[in-house]
């Protein structure tokens, strides 16, 4: 660990740069109606340009970290952010479709760099009790992203008259963040780190011992519980404001506020697992609680028990439980991570977020169809609650990995 660590502005600098990341999630998704009266696109079609924006995500995280572990961060961050940069371009001067799939693969890829990058970073360089509030501060600054993307790009267009123009004012912001990541650059050196391990510099990019860590069951629980972590939270971003007009009748309006609260709260929920999970020793006890607390105020959600009024009640404990559990799951990845290996395990076990976030639609969409807008909830609690069971097991292999550590 570097001497004179200033832990603030490297947390600072990660969560802006995970905020960039996640900006460019929504580069084109909140300009739809306009790329589609100008391309004359149906909606499957601009569904696809997502579809391979994540794939493309996908794949670059599950196997970026074994650059990331080799060459150091740092040099990773910006060939994502100068992806990100290419990616705005190109949809700006896009006037066929091919040109926008092109452009989703630039950010798809671009995107894939950050979780290993970014976890990369803070397990090296930030110091192990700060470690809680740095996975608190990166999961909100990735809220922040989401939430600044629709706000600016959709000022700027109704501002201009132009959707490019937005276009290429997002890959300004992109351009601002990779100045500021060169500016800073010594507080982004994890090379030291990196090198200390002189066996990954000796092996061969892609050999047995690089992929050994794909034999050890707690890296595919890890990935697992992203996945139904993921799987859920995709029925609540998708489906749960339409659903819950049709269980309760109230305006759309009210629904897609509740969705809002539950954001908000998933970020103070955020803050306070920091602090938490810097006092309790074993992770997976955070998870249970934050998790049972949300799983019974979904199950609630979908009952239909209470009157309207009870939804945004029940959506922000819905909210705050999620965001309590992250900090505590970070660290548990952590854990089960082998030494010099943090890039490649991490961007494997994020993967399943992009998983998730893929094939979760297709489930709820069917409920959604069969006319059972209550199953929706049911399903995302269903998911969180195997995802305690899972945690559970992580954490038992864990410690057991620790207690045959010599002391």
């Amino acid at each position: 660990m570097r001497q004179n660590n200033n832990d603030v502005e490297l947390i600072t600098l990660i969560g802006i740069a995970h905020s960039i990341s996640h900006f460019f999630h929504l580069l084109i998704a909140p300009l739809f109606p306009w790329i589609k009266a100008e391309f004359g696109l149906s909606y499957s079609e601009l569904g696809l340009l997502m579809t391979v924006f994540y794939v493309c995500s996908f794949i670059t995280q599950s196997i970026s970290g074994i650059w990331v572990d080799r060459h150091g961060a740092r040099p990773i961050l910006y060939i994502g952010i100068g992806l990100l940069i290419a990616g705005s371009l190109v949809v700006g001067v896009s006037h066929y479709y091919w040109m926008l799939l092109l452009a989703m693969v630039f950010t798809g890829v671009g995107n894939g760099v950050f979780h290993p990058v970014n976890y990369t970073l803070i397990n090296h360089l930030i110091k192990p009790k700060n470690l809680p509030h740095a996975y608190s501060v990166h999961g909100i600054t990735g809220y922040l992203g989401w939430a600044a993307a629709p706000l600016f790009l959709l000022a700027i267009t109704s501002f201009t008259g132009s959707w490019r123009v937005a276009v290429f004012s997002a890959g300004i912001l992109a351009a601002l963040v990779l100045g500021l990541m060169v500016l800073r650059k010594d507080q982004l050196n994890d090379l030291p780190v990196a090198h200390a391990h002189a066996e990954i510099q000796s092996t061969p990019l892609f050999s047995m011992h690089t992929v050994a860590f794909l034999k050890l069951p707690n890296i595919w629980l890890s990935w697992l519980f992203f996945y139904l972590t993921s799987f859920s939270f995709v029925g609540i971003q998708s489906f749960s404001s339409t659903a819950l007009v049709d269980i309760y009748h109230v305006a759309i309006t009210q629904t897609t506020a509740s969705y809002t609260l539950y954001m908000v709260s998933s970020a103070i929920g955020l803050i306070a697992g920091g602090f938490v999970a810097a006092k309790v020793d074993q992770p997976d006890r955070v998870i249970t609680g934050a998790f049972l607390a949300s799983g019974i105020a979904t199950i609630f959600a979908g009952i239909g028990l209470f009157d309207a009024w009870s939804i945004p009640l029940l959506f922000a404990l819905m909210g705050f439980g999620s965001g309590m559990a992250s900090p505590s799951r970070d660290l548990m990845v952590r854990a089960a991570t082998p030494k010099g290996s943090s890039g490649k395990v991490f961007g494997l076990v994020y993967s399943g977020i992009d998983c998730g976030s893929a094939t979760g639609p297709i489930l709820f969409g069917l409920f959604m169809d069969w006319k059972s807008p209550q199953i929706i909830f049911y399903g995302i609690a269903f998911f969180q609650i195997i995802a305690i069971f899972v945690a559970s097991q992580l954490n038992t292999i864990n410690n057991a990995k620790l207690a045959a550590q010599p002391n």
